[in-house]
């Protein structure tokens, strides 16, 4: 595809940007468009993948007919086999008339899935059937129901980690997965940034008759450099703050750091570590990851130190077990034990010794229970921050939330 094609595309569906990455996703997007073949578009939440997914039906032979845009994870469980497939007259309380789902209104069209990862297993199964061999059954009927639908699906969560986690089933995974697309997140896009920056300040400025605002060279390379975790939908909104707020029509960085959020951690210098491209970290969620990670190391110190408990005399054979649970630590706890392994006999230890063992494990006990008060204050001022709403709870400590309420049960919190 030439770049005049894909500049094409862009102006036709309203996409700023010049970013490679951008390309690439609008120039796959074009390809697969011409064919019925399933697409699942990953990326972050607020990148724009419903864009692409009017990009795909736009292009495509389905193009005069119905699109629809569902997002799994608003419709409750309860509802939603109802809402994709349909339901008889009777089937449950509440249904006074037959309804038609969004699998039989978009027969000849597309659906696009948005959030398939927060999809119930059970209607899972029945998409799985729809994307085989075109059938359904309405909720509450037993008369198979034929479908000629094209599904583009999206997520911004990780679904192979989803599918071990037993969230997400790996048949469906990799039927539905047969062309993935890839939308950049913002911070991945370079000058894309000011570029959409630009864009939205002209917008509020002809919808507001008011002169759009500016930024300095150097104000622009701060905004460049921002990781922006909410995307796209984080930057208009940054935009629209400063458009109304500053009477000051060109702003320098001073003036910009304060409508972004967490604005000098998020430009410090990224965390090296064995971490994947596809992982991005905000600051809350290393903070979190490393409260995890220094937890399991003092469990594994406190499991040495009971086995020194039981033989004092194999001290150096422990320490070099596992050094790296002794770096910056040895000098105070070995130190302190000043063990003299010659001198000591087989299930025969002085009270001296075993006093001195117990005070090192006196000193794990401590570092780990201070590791789950801390563990502890972040779920309360998550939950306390979304109202009690678990999963932008999760979201923001970079946890599932299967593992936020195994956290809740094992602190005693889940009345929050």
């Amino acid at each position: 595809m030439t770049a005049q094609e894909i500049q094409s595309i862009k102006q036709r569906f309203g996409i700023i940007g010049n970013s490679s990455l951008l390309n690439y996703a609008i120039e796959v997007a074009a390809q697969v468009a011409t064919t019925n073949m399933t697409v699942m578009i990953s990326g972050e939440s607020g990148t724009g993948k419903e864009s692409f997914s009017k990009i795909i039906h736009q292009l495509s032979p389905r193009k005069h007919g119905q699109f629809i845009a569902v997002n799994c994870g608003a419709i409750p469980e309860g509802t939603i086999d109802s809402e994709l497939f349909g339901h008889d007259k009777g089937s449950f309380t509440g249904a006074t008339d037959a309804r038609k789902g969004y699998f039989e209104v978009t027969d000849g069209g597309t659906i696009f899935l948005d959030e398939i990862g927060e999809m119930p297993l059970g209607t899972q199964a029945r998409l799985l059937r729809i994307l085989e061999n075109g059938e359904y059954l309405r909720v509450g009927s037993s008369k198979v129901q034929k479908t000629d639908v094209r599904v583009v699906a999206a997520t911004n969560v990780n679904l192979l980690k989803a599918i071990d986690e037993k969230r997400f089933r790996e048949d469906l995974y990799y039927r539905i997965n047969t062309v993935p697309i890839h939308v950049p997140a913002l911070r991945e896009r370079g000058h894309d940034i000011y570029l959409l920056f630009r864009k939205f300040a002209n917008d509020f400025s002809e919808k507001n008759r008011i002169d759009p605002v500016k930024l300095t060279k150097e104000a622009q390379d701060e905004l460049n450099k921002y990781k922006f975790p909410g995307n796209i939908r984080q930057l208009k909104n940054i935009v629209d703050q400063v458009s109304l707020l500053e009477i000051n029509r060109e702003l320098g960085i001073t003036e910009l750091a304060k409508y972004l959020p967490n604005y000098k951690q998020n430009t410090m210098p990224s965390i090296s570590g064995n971490y994947s491209q596809s992982d991005s970290y905000t600051d809350k969620e290393i903070i979190f990851k490393f409260l995890f990670e220094m937890k399991r190391d003092l469990n594994d110190l406190k499991s040495m130190v009971l086995e020194l408990a039981k033989n004092p005399s194999d001290i150096e054979q422990i320490v070099n077990s596992r050094p790296d649970l002794f770096v910056n630590q040895d000098t105070k706890l070995l130190e302190k034990s000043n063990f003299n392994a010659n001198s000591s006999q087989e299930n025969q230890h002085s009270e001296e010794e075993i006093s001195k063992v117990e005070d090192i494990l006196h000193v794990v006990e401590e570092e780990n229970l201070s590791i789950n008060v801390k563990e502890k204050e972040l779920i309360i001022k998550a939950l306390k921050k979304y109202n009690g709403k678990r999963k932008f709870a999760a979201d923001d400590l970079g946890i599932s939330e299967r593992t936020l309420y195994r956290k809740l049960k094992e602190y005693d919190l889940e009345h929050l």
